[in-house]
């Protein structure tokens, strides 16, 4: 079983070595499978272009790079799985919030359960250990929560964790029922989809440490589309029906 794992950029300069010299290093002593790193760029700026060419002569044959010239992390996603040829592939935030010790845990849920089609990290599970949140954030990750659970009847504990791996016949499927939208909420589409159309999703707790430091999320912009998106998503569901 083959494994690729997406990692989503835009003007990551600062953290884009980081993230895979230690994955690489990580997966590289514990990995009993076949894997590849695939840095995809949301036409970045910055040097994250040539430091990403570093890596991948530096790790030939393991980081890939695609450079795209849309913003977002859903365009960043489905651009990934477009050019995917592994049975299992997901994607992570290149800030390793997730620690990346549940890499070979997820790959043995889909090696020992055929049946699961998606495996999706949840911060908010009761066996997670989240750490280092500004509690403004806390408030708005948990907001969405309920507001999604209010909406959908979601399931999940966490619908945004930066840890979301799927089968590759799965995910080419799950995708033919989303909107193709560039940005975050895509993500939370899909897995409100596999809900909804009974896809088998199994919830990974995670240990998540917050990087706020460095993050260029924009929390009160990120509420407002989150809730157009939400609103639209209910209406296009309602139309299905």
């Amino acid at each position: 079983m083959t494994l690729n794992i997406l990692l989503p950029v835009y003007n990551e300069e600062k953290r884009l070595r980081r993230g895979v010299e230690l994955t690489q290093k990580y997966l590289a002593e514990k990995a009993n499978f076949d894997y590849n790193l695939t840095i995809v760029d949301n036409a970045s700026s910055d040097q994250t272009q040539q430091i990403a060419e570093q890596l991948c002569a530096q790790y030939e044959g393991i980081v890939h790079y695609i450079r795209i010239s849309e913003k977002g992390v859903g365009a960043a996603f489905r651009a990934g799985v477009a050019q995917n040829t592994s049975d299992i592939i997901g994607y992570m935030d290149i800030d390793l919030a997730t620690d990346i010790k549940h890499i070979p845990e997820m790959m043995e849920i889909f090696q020992k359960k055929p049946e699961i089609d998606m495996v999706n990290a949840s911060r908010w599970n009761k066996k997670s250990d989240t750490s280092g949140r500004k509690f403004y954030r806390n408030i708005t990750s948990i907001g969405l929560v309920t507001i999604l659970k209010l909406a959908f009847h979601m399931k999940a504990s966490d619908a945004i964790c930066g840890f979301k791996f799927f089968r590759k016949d799965s995910i080419e499927k799950l995708m033919t029922y989303a909107e193709p939208q560039n940005g975050w909420f895509y993500l939370i589409e899909l897995l409100i989809l596999a809900e909804k159309y009974s896809f088998n999703i199994e919830e990974l707790p995670v240990r998540w440490e917050d990087d706020a430091k460095n993050t260029t999320v924009k929390t009160g912009a990120l509420i407002k589309e989150y809730l157009r998106q939400i609103i639209a998503l209910k209406k296009r569901l309602k139309k299905r029906k």
